[in-house]
């Protein structure tokens, strides 16, 4: 059965690539320029995973993983956060605010995979 996997990212080129890498083990993504439209978008999915990127407009991904962990429906979601940012107290704050999985950009799309195989096989 597909699963669903919505992500967050500013840049179309890391929508597009994750999106391909996803959709090459056969899941379907919905992808969101930010967390804004990823929290207008969630409601109207059946979503299994979230992977978002930090630095957005609008609501940036430690907000959304808030949002999504402070709302009952979807508090068990897994979310793999995808970015930049490499310091040691960003990873600690993506993690403290709810993430599953943190991972560094430029990413490989094995590696993706994999992370996204952990949560929903």
């Amino acid at each position: 059965m597909k699963k669903t996997i919505l992500i967050a990212d500013d840049s179309a080129t890391i929508r597009k690539l994750v999106s391909l890498s996803l959709k090459a083990t056969g899941n379907n993504v919905v992808a969101a320029c930010d967390g804004m439209e990823a929290l207008e978008t969630l409601p109207s999915l059946d979503v299994d995973l979230i992977i978002t990127d930090l630095n957005m407009p609008n609501i940036d991904g430690y907000e959304l993983i808030r949002s999504v962990r402070e709302n009952a429906e979807y508090d068990k979601v897994p979310i793999i956060i995808l970015t930049s940012e490499k310091e040691k107290a960003d990873i600690n704050r993506g993690i403290d605010a709810g993430a599953s999985s943190y991972l560094i950009k430029p990413f490989v799309s094995k590696k993706l995979q994999y992370e996204v195989a952990k949560y929903i096989g």
